[in-house]
């Protein structure tokens, strides 16, 4: 009675434990496979899957799968009903299997797939609002068989993963929604000129193989993505006559074309959330030496996400048609960068844009992300 009532004692802490993890990011892809992680190591399972609902098919797909082998599952999908799992999303019944190989239902695909020998299970279904949506298995019990506290277990853990799914959808939902949003709202702008259509698209894939080259952090590349797509967001404040003029800007009209990154910069100054990106888009005109706008900012003040964003601006300026000249081609572009460096330029970030240039091409890189 002791042992049985200390083994649920550490059960209950571990999966404590282990929901805290699951529960402790956004991140849609992070949250899955923590969730079978924490399936293997709360019943001491070998392996482990998590099989996603697809919504319009009914199928379900191997989202998650450990081990070495355990990406060959992707591949496979199995009609609702089909295999073990798939009894188990129609049903929304858990199930422990003491020996899979000769039970009816088990679907002997994913063992010729992977390489692995599936003995036991136990498989629980994710549900949320009342709605399975996915299937959680833990596979082959490391000492003994499974039984009917570590199904309880399992159980308890699936729901947690479900709402930490279901958490991380809505964010996912309103990460788009926000992100759609700046695209349209900087989209509306490039309307204006038909001479700079899909700029705001090139800058931002452009920009994000910079940074992705030169190792930033996730929360960087979020900021540097926001930053790009809205750099131009301030010329919602330029006359249309000096927006569209055929030709070169006399000095006052450039003056009042330049006031575009400061203009941006307020704009966003409303919204407390881009509070990070927002220098990114005040500076991405600012000179390597000093003589850029609006703040004379020079070398390493220049905030790296405007450093990098100049680049990759001046790149798709010299590399697309305007009124006024026909587009440079891609080697005398670089060679206009390499001869701007350190005075327009900011070294690394040029060689590391000429590197994915090098790499992936840059019509390659236009059409990523």
């Amino acid at each position: 009675m002791i042992d049985v009532l200390e083994r649920k004692i550490r059960q209950f802490k571990t999966l404590i434990e282990l929901s805290s993890i699951v529960n402790s990011t956004l991140d849609t892809r992070e949250i899955r496979k923590r969730a079978i992680e924490a399936a293997t190591s709360l019943v001491n399972a070998e392996s482990g899957s998590l099989l996603l609902v697809d919504q319009e098919t009914g199928e379900l797909y191997f989202e998650v799968a450990l081990g070495e082998k355990g990406e060959r599952l992707k591949e496979i999908r199995l009609a609702k009903g089909e295999g073990i799992a798939g009894c188990v999303a129609g049903t929304g019944e858990s199930v422990i299997v003491h020996d899979v190989q000769t039970d009816s239902r088990f679907f002997k695909g994913a063992d010729a797939k992977s390489s692995f020998r599936t003995n036991n299970m136990i498989c629980v279904p994710v549900m949320t609002k009342n709605k399975i949506v996915g299937v959680l298995e833990a596979i082959n019990k490391r000492d003994g068989m499974f039984d009917e506290e570590d199904k309880e277990g399992l159980m308890a853990l699936a729901n947690q993963v479900a709402v930490a799914i279901e958490n991380a959808n809505l964010y996912q939902e309103l990460r788009d929604g926000f992100y759609d949003t700046a695209q349209a709202l900087a989209e509306t702008i490039e309307q204006k000129d038909p001479y700079t259509g899909g700029h705001t698209r090139r800058v931002m894939n452009y920009s994000l193989a910079i940074g992705r080259t030169m190792g930033l952090s996730a929360e960087e590349m979020e900021n540097l993505r926001l930053a790009a797509i809205l750099h131009d967001v301030g010329k919602i404040g330029v006359r249309d006559s000096i927006l569209l003029k055929n030709g070169a800007l006399d000095k006052e009209e450039a003056m009042k074309m330049q006031e575009h990154s400061e203009c941006g910069s307020k704009i966003l100054g409303n919204v407390k959330k881009l509070k990070e990106v927002i220098p990114g888009v005040r500076g991405h005109h600012e000179k390597y030496d000093g003589s850029g706008y609006p703040d004379k900012l020079k070398g390493t003040e220049i905030p790296r996400i405007a450093r990098i964003i100049a680049v990759a601006d001046t790149f798709d300026a010299m590399t697309t048609d305007r009124p006024y000249r026909k587009a440079l081609s891609m080697d005398t572009a670089i060679g206009e960068l390499k001869k701007n460096i350190g005075v327009q330029f900011d070294s690394e970030v040029v060689q590391n844009f000429i590197k994915v240039c090098e790499q992936d091409g840059a019509d390659e890189i236009q059409g990523s992300w």
